[in-house]
């Protein structure tokens, strides 16, 4: 039987027949499709929905992606500038079988005005088959890495330019941008509106207050698969209830675990991570030991996230770590970053949203640019109250939002969308 994959698939307008012709065709093959839009053919803007596409595959959510345009050209164009993605443009199966093969792409672009539906299948076909195995190949795919890693470390753009600035000219924009971002001044906007469902897709629907209900999971659970939530986000007690509901809808369960303090044995929050898993979670966020990484016992911190990580690989489940920036220094939630690559997890979580702040811009920035080069995912919590939160943490490079306040986000995304139309 041949290998399955979890596949992003989006389109414009351009593109949004032949978009579902690939998810048809997708579906019946085996393949786990998460589609990032557009839902019609009316009129919008490949950027966004190459992007949404681009950062599934570099959060690791999906192993590959499919884009959809007119020509495939500036999709690729768009994907490319997210860290962690290899896109080509391919209008035919030679060029899709050379860019796996000798490129390692993990994002394949298609011309809706250069190849038809039966092309277009046999393209993805090729491409979802081929692999980058040869030594040589190999080599100079890290070659290609590599340059974005240095270029990402040195904080420049792909653009090649070397620009020396000094370190008092560097303090003087960081303290400018804090301003800014403290004062909320008038600015260009944080990032492009995005389509409600879309937006959807991307909210772990939290509830962790310890007084939640039995009804209170039910109600949880009915908004967020009439929503579209991602997931649901619950305290271990209430995993099984929430599966329950979910049963029969793509909507996913997420467990907590160590919260909210992370002052568990690491062999605690394993066990606590494996039960939550056998109940019905496919995705475990667990609270990192903050006493031991403020006192740099990061032995312990790695053991702590390992041992969690290794759960949820166990139970094919993804793993998230939580920081609770509030209470860190910049150091420090690099230093969380490193340990949490280096332990093999999925995602880098900002905060609890129970300690003495939530989710910035500039932690989430901050994470994402250290995480990029292992293409974990970054999820912004705590605090994100509003549709301009969200889309500020998104600008910023969150790839999940954790939110309770996520049915008053889409109404608001809901709400701009129709003044637009």
């Amino acid at each position: 039987m041949a290998q399955t994959f979890r596949i992003a698939l989006g389109s414009d307008h351009g593109g949004f027949e032949l978009k579902q012709v690939l998810l048809k065709h997708l579906s019946a093959s085996g393949h786990t499709v998460t589609d990032c839009g557009t839902t019609n053919a009316e009129a919008v803007d490949y950027p966004v929905f190459a992007e949404a596409v681009a950062r599934q595959v570099a959060a690791g959510a999906c192993d590959f992606g499919v884009m959809v345009d007119g020509a495939g050209i500036g999709s690729a164009m768009t994907a490319n500038k997210v860290p962690g993605v290899l896109a080509a443009a391919c209008d035919s199966e030679a060029l899709a079988r050379n860019s796996r093969e000798h490129n390692d792409a993990n994002v394949l672009t298609l011309g809706a005005g250069f190849v038809n539906a039966d092309q277009a299948r046999a393209i993805v076909d090729v491409f979802l088959s081929t692999f980058c195995t040869a030594k040589r190949h190999r080599r100079r795919v890290d070659l290609i890495r590599n340059i974005e890693t240095q270029s990402l470390a040195s904080g420049r753009g792909g653009g090649g330019t070397n620009v020396d600035i000094s370190e008092e000219d560097l303090q003087r924009i960081a303290d400018r941008v804090r301003q800014l971002i403290q004062q909320g001044a008038a600015a260009p906007p944080s990032a492009p509106s995005m389509p409600p469902a879309e937006l959807a897709r991307m909210i772990d629907h939290t509830l962790l207050k310890p007084d939640a209900t039995p009804s209170d999971v039910e109600t949880l659970c009915a908004e967020a698969s009439s929503h579209g939530f991602y997931s649901v986000c619950v305290n271990p007690t209430n995993v099984r209830q929430a599966k329950a509901l979910l049963r029969g809808t793509p909507v996913k369960v997420c467990c907590v675990v160590g919260f909210p303090l992370g002052a568990q044995a690491p062999d605690i929050k394993a066990l606590e991570a494996r039960k939550a898993i056998r109940e019905g979670a496919s995705e475990i966020d667990m609270v990192i030991n903050i006493g031991a990484l403020k006192g740099k016992d990061h032995a312990l911190v790695l053991r702590d996230i390992r041992a969690v990580v290794e759960s949820c690989k166990d139970g094919r489940a993804l793993s998230k770590v939580i920081f609770e920036t509030a209470l860190l220094t910049d150091e420090e939630k690099v230093k969380a970053c490193e340990l949490s690559m280096k332990a093999g997890a999925d995602y880098v979580k900002t905060s609890t949203g129970f300690s003495s702040g939530g989710a910035t811009a500039e932690d989430v920035a901050l994470m994402a640019k250290t995480v990029a080069p292992r293409k974990l995912g970054v999820k912004a919590s705590g605090g994100v109250r509003t549709y301009d939160d969200a889309m500020k943490m998104i600008a910023a490079g969150a790839t999940r939002i954790g939110a309770s306040a996520s049915v008053k986000i889409v109404e608001e995304a809901q709400a701009r969308a129709a003044r637009k139309g």
